[in-house]
């Protein structure tokens, strides 16, 4: 059985990828399924100078809020067990040193929202740096 791990990238959510994961488990291909909300870490900008660490955290979790909720309300929906975490840093490489981290067997991406240009950029910096396997949906 697979071990899912499915990134919450932006505002739009993971609802594709969640989906994905619900079929998965439901065909019993999938036993575990892990969602990180990966939230870029705002206090390395310039905007860090005019406001307080606290303070970039608490709007970008605002901001992705309904994101993960929506994301995670499929997953519940189809009664499949998972877990999920806040991780803060470049998407990326925040996404491949978790997926190695908690031995993901697939990394399940949803690009459905995302521009040609930009997906394609996001996909071949996950293939360059993780060495699971990385499937986009779009």
């Amino acid at each position: 059985m697979l071990k899912l791990l499915i990134p919450v990238l932006d505002d739009k959510g993971a609802l594709e990828a969640a989906r994905h994961g619900a079929f998965l488990f439901s065909e019993k291909c999938v036993s575990e399924v892990e969602v990180i909300e990966v939230l870029e870490d705002l206090t390395q900008g310039r905007v860090a100078a005019f406001h307080s660490r606290s303070a970039l955290h608490k709007l970008e979790k605002e901001r992705s809020k309904d994101a993960l909720m929506q994301t995670r309300a499929i997953l519940d929906e189809a009664g499949v067990p998972y877990t999920w975490k806040r991780v803060f840093g470049p998407p990326e490489r925040t996404i491949a040193k978790y997926a190695a981290k908690d031995h993901a067997d697939i990394v399940v991406l949803d690009a459905s929202h995302l521009g040609f240009f930009h997906r394609w950029a996001v996909l071949a910096k996950l293939w360059r740096l993780s060495s699971t396997p990385v499937t986009m949906l779009h």
